[in-house]
């Protein structure tokens, strides 16, 4: 495909208009990690929306409509206690959405939903839930129906530069706060493969809650522990030690004022039966539940301080839903201007209009604190802006090679 030529308008460069949430006296921010229940429903619908993508590819030549943004995980039941553990009842996990190929043939062949959400279900589950046993501790379902016509007809209608599949928001911002980069990294560095190797008993699933109250950071960790790693209740104590450590170890290297971690705070010393135990790693064997859309981000953070959409970008089609899409390009936008131009914050705001290129936004917002206010400084904006909506019809790429982070 030869390189789309796009004439930016409906652009509005803002200055000024915000205060950077590092100069407010309190920021709050939140990330789910990689067994959260919520989590685990985002990459179950992204994860499937590629395999099914990919099959398009390969039987059709391109992707073909679709939209598997909705999922839910009831949780299951369990018994855990010090050193061994079993699920009673297991979890099950649906998988909803829509899908062409579904009840018609593409090219001679009927799309294999049901192989694909098992088959690759179960190969990410086992990655990420080594604990979980695939056979045993969980339900794998499904319901994909084909789209309504007229959505197939619009996704249909220009192949070369797609049209709208919703009217939608996408946001972005940059850079970082201190607490949300600590807030995300903690979370990184506690499920990092070398930190289980070190200390198996460790889960995935972890939440962490980051405030800060103008110079002093207040970090709130769940951490599930994995039953039959820990020998007795004072190999619980020492690993949640650990967890204290590791945090602070990093803290160390982000932030210079005052650090508080608590760890699995709900535990009762004196009292076996009220710790932070599972046997799979999430508490969705018996404490929680999970859907898409209730977790991180696109960025990977909750970040109520900050513009946020609600969207849930997590399953949809990477080709023309925008509610996925320019959530990307906006962040992408707001990383350039950073590196481009001294500025201390800034904030994307793009909109669609369902039926209209995606190149062709109705508006794109462009929020600036800092900086000079000077006509080089829009005119460079104005080259960001135009590169990224350049690359929106190839933008599904990024989505297959999973080169963005969705939660």
């Amino acid at each position: 495909m030869s390189k789309v030529v796009i004439k930016v308008e409906n652009l509005v460069v803002s200055y000024d208009r915000d205060v950077v949430p590092s100069k407010l006296p309190v920021e709050i921010v939140e990330r789910k990690g990689q067994g959260h229940p919520d989590y685990l429903c985002d990459k179950a619908a992204e994860e499937l929306s590629i395999a099914i993508s990919k099959w398009y590819i390969e039987n059709h030549g391109r992707i073909l409509h679709h939209n598997l943004d909705k999922a839910i995980l009831a949780g299951g039941q369990s018994d855990t206690r010090i050193g061994s553990g079993e699920v009673l009842e297991p979890l099950y996990l649906l998988l909803v959405g829509r899908a062409v190929g579904v009840n018609t043939r593409i090219n001679g062949k009927f799309l294999p939903v049901g192989k694909l959400v098992i088959q690759t279900t179960k190969n990410w589950l086992q990655k990420d839930l080594p604990h979980l046993d695939i056979q045993h501790d969980i339900i794998i379902d499904y319901k994909v129906r084909s789209g309504s016509t007229d959505l197939v007809g619009n996704f249909e209608e220009d192949t070369e530069i797609p049209r709208a599949n919703d009217t939608s928001i996408g946001i972005g911002f940059a850079p970082f706060t201190k607490i949300e980069e600590l807030t995300y990294k903690t979370e990184r560095i506690l499920n990092d493969p070398e930190t289980k190797k070190k200390h198996p008993a460790i889960g995935e699933d972890i939440k962490v809650m980051g405030v800060r109250k103008k110079d002093k950071i207040d970090l709130t960790i769940a951490c599930a522990m994995i039953c039959t790693e820990l020998v007795d209740i004072d190999h619980y104590f020492s690993t949640k030690d650990e967890v204290e450590n590791l945090t602070r170890d990093l803290a160390s290297k982000i932030w210079d004022g005052d650090i508080h971690v608590d760890v699995n705070v709900a535990d009762v010393p004196d009292n076996a039966d009220c710790l932070y135990l599972t046997v799979t790693g999430t508490s969705a064997e018996q404490g929680d539940d999970g859907q898409v859309g209730r977790g991180n981000r696109v960025n990977g953070l909750i970040t109520p301080y900050r513009p946020m959409s609600l969207e849930a970008a997590a399953g949809k089609n990477p080709v023309s839903h925008v509610g996925k899409t320019y959530n990307i390009a906006a962040r992408k936008i707001c990383e350039e201007v950073v590196n481009d131009l001294s500025v201390d914050n800034v904030d994307c705001y793009v909109v669609s209009k369902i039926g209209k290129k995606i190149t062709e936004p109705q508006i794109i917002e462009v929020a600036i604190i800092g900086g000079k206010k000077e006509s080089k400084t829009k005119r460079r904006i104005e080259e960001i802006v135009q590169e990224q909506l350049s690359k929106m019809p190839e933008i599904w790429r990024g989505f297959m090679n999973r080169s963005y982070e969705l939660y």
